[in-house]
């Protein structure tokens, strides 16, 4: 894998201007909605530890195919990098080969657009075997496509060699070889990763606590309130892209019963197709969840537009049947950061709204109830009627589900039970001659 952009620069403060390019016929003059998408690429670059110096808004006329932005840009943009000392410009757009050979020409920079910056991000933060494999699979598919245009040293060719004579291949062609072998591999290996996690997501099956997945928006707040409700340690930052591979824990619920918590990476506008796959592992344990957190930072002025952004790879999702239909009514709308305006009451709540603060702990004690009552609404009440001296099925019962009522007679006993549907099965394969009884 090629060393990134980060690791060469790390030994030293690199210098870094944020433009992006916007788009009249596509945006319109929505300057808010401008400014909020320049804030969130300048905090990516900085995620990476780029000094930015200079950021701007750009508005495009049209997008010229040779350099994206028109020639008056350009002249002032080279005039900037050079008084600013930049050493690389980050274009919050996606940029073809050219373009970007052609930019860093005119500007004597490195030149990396979007695709490359958050590539560059995945890379320095994965740590999962599979969140590693997948970040070099595409680090390796974005290279290839760059191939043909950008790296015209690679033209040259090599001689032929043993039995074969002729011109050889040209060492384009070679390095193109060696990136669809190394493809090939890693593709290899990321399907036996999968197939271990869907050996252990069948174990927790067996052992079936209810899984509570938080999604949202990237810095939404996710990992610090996994962190808050589980006393976990997992790295929490005010940055984008703190986290990136899945974490589960479990908790313990108001009414004593445990489910699995699943903190996993965040969503993102305009996520580079190269990077879609990285995120399976997260997308996968969204779809084996029982319970949805859809956590949003209810303070950020673009916070509508994250949650349109969110729900929109959740309905692409459920449309690629990776996600149930129904998806939304297993859904919890978390609104975090309420410290930020004042409090819960500062934020008006509905039924399927819940406000916290995962910083102070305020709300938390209600999102915990009404994860409770979420769950008890999916579960059944079942009679059994069973002998006193059953210790083992009673202890099952009072481990899996929620005693609501009970009758102790001389030898026998009438228990009243909430499960849920699993766990009832489960229980009747184990304790074959107990019986549910009439209600």
């Amino acid at each position: 894998m090629a060393t990134s952009f980060t690791e060469k620069k790390k030994a030293v403060a690199t210098r870094a201007a944020v433009i992006l390019p916007w788009e009249r016929s596509a945006h319109g003059q929505d300057v808010r909605a401008a400014e909020a998408r320049l804030e969130e690429a300048v905090g990516l670059t900085a995620s990476i530890g780029l000094v930015i110096v200079r950021k701007a808004v750009l508005l495009l006329r049209t997008r010229r195919s040779a350099t994206l932005l028109g020639k008056g840009q350009i002249d002032s943009l080279r005039i900037a990098v050079k008084a600013d000392n930049i050493d690389v410009l980050v274009v919050d757009t996606k940029l073809t080969p050219a373009q970007q050979r052609n930019l860093e020409t005119e500007f004597g920079c490195k030149v990396i657009d979007r695709t490359g910056l958050i590539l560059d991000i995945f890379g320095a933060r994965a740590a999962t075997r599979e969140g590693t494999l997948q970040v070099e699979l595409a680090h390796l598919e974005y290279q290839r496509s760059r191939l043909v245009r950008l790296w015209t040293h690679l033209e040259r060719q090599r001689g032929g060699f043993g039995f074969l004579g002729g011109p050889g291949e040209t060492q384009i062609e070679a390095d193109r070889r060696m990136i669809g072998e190394r493809i090939v591999r890693l593709k290899k290996d990321l399907e036996q990763v999968r197939r271990t996690r869907g050996l252990h997501r069948q174990a927790r099956k067996r052992v079936p606590f209810p899984v509570v997945a938080l999604v949202g928006y990237t810095n939404a707040g996710k990992s610090t309130l996994f962190n808050a409700l589980t006393g976990a340690t997992v790295y929490a930052q005010d940055q984008l892209f703190a986290t990136l591979d899945p974490t589960m824990r479990a908790i313990e619920l108001p009414s004593g019963r445990q489910v699995i918590l699943s903190d996993t990476v965040g969503f993102i506008s305009d996520l580079p197709t190269e990077l879609i796959a990285a995120f399976r592992a997260t997308l996968e344990e969204v779809a084996e969840a029982d319970i949805i957190l859809h956590v949003r930072d209810i303070a950020h002025p673009d916070s509508a537009a994250q949650k349109r952004d969110v729900l929109g790879v959740l309905d692409s999702m459920a449309k690629d049947n990776m996600l149930e239909q129904d998806w939304p009514s297993r859904t919890i709308e978390v609104l975090n950061k309420v410290d930020l305006l004042g409090g819960q009451m500062a934020v008006p709540q509905g039924d399927e709204t819940v406000a916290i603060s995962a910083i102070t702990g305020d709300g938390l004690d209600r999102l915990l109830d009404r994860i409770d009552q979420r769950i008890t609404s999916g579960m059944e009440v079942v009679r059994y009627a069973m002998p006193l001296a059953d210790g083992a099925a009673l202890a099952w019962l009072y481990q899996h589900g929620e005693v609501i009522d009970r009758h102790d007679r001389e030898e026998d006993t009438d228990i009243t039970v909430r499960l849920l549907a699993e766990d009832r099965a489960r229980f009747e394969r184990q304790f074959k001659h107990i019986t549910p009884q009439l209600a």
